[in-house]
Parts: structure tokens; C-alpha cells; sequence
């Protein structure tokens, strides 16, 4: 959305509900409470190509601090219940390899320094998943994110890896990242994808069903996921059809599977 943050997607990850339907009623809920919360604050409730709501705020912090009373005002627990997951999407941040955040601070921030600023905010936050916190080709930077909190946050390379076996058996090589975003429609078929999410599978990398900016009402990634047994799956808020009908198929998965269905939320674990 074109508003002023510089990180592109804040997410809420309902780690501690017992059953998919339940984690999707607690995200609706922390949603509907944001929205008040954003309304009573007079910022704007419009959403991004995404469904996510996209109000001018000054910096990372304030954003992570709006959420974090969403999740209160929902009635859940920040941490145990609902944590959080970031979509850095550092390639537009990267220029002249330093990474500029504009509301952080006025100098760009070095990889090193970067990756500071991440430990401080894992500090002080329940983030557990950083999605492209590097450039796609800051291969260097990656290895020191890595190194600095591979043992305790999910790493997801998207425009890193871009659902390839290629680029993943490289960062596999080179211990960058620890987990992959799984897009269909940018490998380009459904046996690469499966490469993929099974060469993950086999190196420990954790897979991430992915929905894109542009989607249609189309559901299949939902089908995958449960398939191919992802770890998670990423499809936009629950706003709008396109990102719904997703949800939509995996509660109707769920009521399919009756009691041999398992939400492994509360298993989290990297």
C-alpha cells in the first residue's frame, strides 16, 4: 500500500488456538479490534492489495505497539496465544548495500546494523518469523541473520529463494535461512512447487503456503498446504473474497477431516 512504513506486512500468528477454526476466529478478532482502535485514533481503516489495514504510522515500533493492543483488546495473550511474523520485503530497502528505513532513523543501516535492530525488536516483541529481512542478493547479511537468531525465529526467504530448489539448496549450503515462502504461480508448475516444498522438508527448512498480491478467488493453495503438510499458510486478512475463500476451504478441510484433523499452532517449535 502506498503508505509511509517501511515494512510491508505485519502478521499475527495464532500459535496457541487448539484447531484452525479457532485461530481463524481470534485473527478476525484481533482484526475487528484493530480497526476500532485505528477509528478511534483517527487513522485510516482502508486496506492494502493484501486486505491488511494501511494507515500512515511512524515507525516499526508504534505499528508493533497498535498491534499488540489489538491482540488485547481481543481478549488473547500477546506471545503464548498470538505472536507475530514480519514481511520485511528488504529488497525495497536496500540501496547502495545499506538498508534505508525511513521512520527509524535519517542514516541507512549497514547488514550488521540491521540485524541489531532485529534482535532489539525480537527483544522486546513475540516476533517469530521475519519473511526477506535481507536483500535478496546481501547472501553476507543473510548468513549473519542467521547466525544471530536462526535458533529461535522462523527466517523465510521469498524473493530469496523465489520457490526454487536451486536458490534453496544454496542457502541450505551457505545455513541461510531456515524456511521458504511457497508460491505456486512463481515456479511455474505444480511438481517444481512440490520439489520444493519437499527438498525443504528433507534440509529441516520449514514451508510457508503463499497467496501473491494479485489473487483471485481461486483456492487451491489451500488444498496444497493441507497436502503437503506446510507448516503455515500466508493469505492476506480476513477481508475481501479473494483472501477469504482461502480460509474458507481449509475450515471446510477441517470439518472434512473431523478429528484426525490436527492444528499444529501449539507445536510450534523452530
Amino acid at each position: 500500500a502506498s503508505n509511509n512504513v517501511d515494512i510491508q506486512e505485519f502478521m499475527i500468528v495464532p500459535l496457541g488456538a487448539k484447531s484452525f477454526s479457532q485461530a481463524i476466529q481470534w485473527g478476525a478478532e484481533v482484526f475487528a479490534e484493530l480497526k476500532l482502535l485505528l477509528g478511534r485514533k483517527g487513522m485510516s481503516t482502508a486496506v492494502g492489495d493484501e486486505g491488511g489495514f494501511a494507515p500512515d504510522v511512524d515507525g516499526v515500533t508504534r505499528t508493533l505497539n497498535l498491534i499488540m493492543q489489538a491482540i488485547r483488546a481481543a481478549g488473547r495473550k500477546p506471545g503464548s496465544e498470538i505472536a507475530l511474523a514480519l514481511d520485511c520485503a528488504a529488497n525495497e530497502l536496500y540501496v547502495g548495500k545499506r538498508y534505508k528505513l525511513a521512520a527509524e532513523r535519517s542514516k541507512p543501516y549497514t547488514s550488521d546494523e540491521l540485524v541489531d535492530q532485529f534482535a532489539a525488536w525480537r527483544r522486546k516483541y513475540p516476533i517469530i518469523s521475519i519473511e526477506d529481512g535481507m536483500a535478496e542478493n546481501d547472501w553476507a547479511g543473510w548468513q549473519r541473520l542467521t547466525a544471530k537468531l536462526g535458533e529461535t525465529t522462523q527466517l523465510v526467504g521469498d524473493d530469496l529463494f523465489v520457490t526454487s530448489t536451486r536458490l534453496l539448496a544454496r542457502g541450505i549450503r551457505r545455513d541461510v535461512a531456515n524456511a521458504i515462502l511457497i508460491k505456486p504461480n512463481q515456479c511455474g508448475s505444480i511438481s517444481e512447487t512440490e520439489d520444493a516444498v519437499f527438498a525443504a522438508y528433507r534440509s529441516g527448512y520449514a514451508t510457508v503456503m503463499s497467496h501473491r498480491s494479485g489473487e483471485t478467488e481461486d483456492a487451491t493453495i489451500a488444498d496444497l498446504a493441507v497436502g503437503w503438510g506446510c507448516t503455515q499458510i500466508k493469505t492476506g486478512a480476513p477481508a475481501r473474497g479473494e483472501r477469504t475463500a482461502k480460509y474458507n476451504q481449509l475450515l471446510r478441510i477441517e470439518a472434512q477431516l473431523g478429528r484426525s484433523a490436527r492444528y499444529c499452532g501449539c507445536d510450534w517449535q523452530i
